[in-house]
């Protein structure tokens, strides 16, 4: 048996917005279930959103997301979590580095670092924060 870990992304009404966003950065195959395609509307104004959506590519890139209902309680949070983009290749890492940084806010630009050949902190245009590095070998 095996087990499998996504990060699955909560919003409130960006869902959609952020999985098209990152489905441009990483390519693969979006899936998006709305409230309305799922027969589950208790709102009609939430009808068209997400309630089950991820981007599934073939270069390993996997995350899930979705919107979170108005009668539920949302808080985005600080710090809360951080979503992990880990590369073998300086070239990859900065190339996906360089789309996710749109709209963003760099914490910590994109450069060597004493644990790996490039690490950077962003937190992109929906409020999530990535950590991105080109892994190397842990000499500890």
């Amino acid at each position: 048996m095996t087990v499998k870990s996504v990060t699955h992304l909560n919003f409130r009404g960006d869902a959609r917005a952020a999985l098209e966003f990152y489905q441009s950065v990483f390519d693969g195959d979006l899936a998006v279930v709305t409230y309305k395609d799922a027969g589950s509307v208790q709102d009609p104004a939430e009808a068209d959103q997400v309630m089950w959506g991820q981007v599934l590519a073939d270069n390993g890139f996997h995350v899930m997301a979705y919107d979170v209902p108005s009668r539920m309680p949302w808080n985005q949070g600080e710090n809360s979590f951080f979503l992990s983009l880990r590369g073998e290749s300086a070239q990859e890492i900065t190339a996906y580095w360089d789309k996710l940084s749109e709209g963003a806010t760099v914490v910590q630009p994109l450069g060597p670092a004493q644990w790996a050949p490039l690490y950077g902190m962003l937190r992109d245009r929906f409020g999530v924060v990535w950590v991105v590095d080109v892994v190397s070998e842990y000499n500890g």
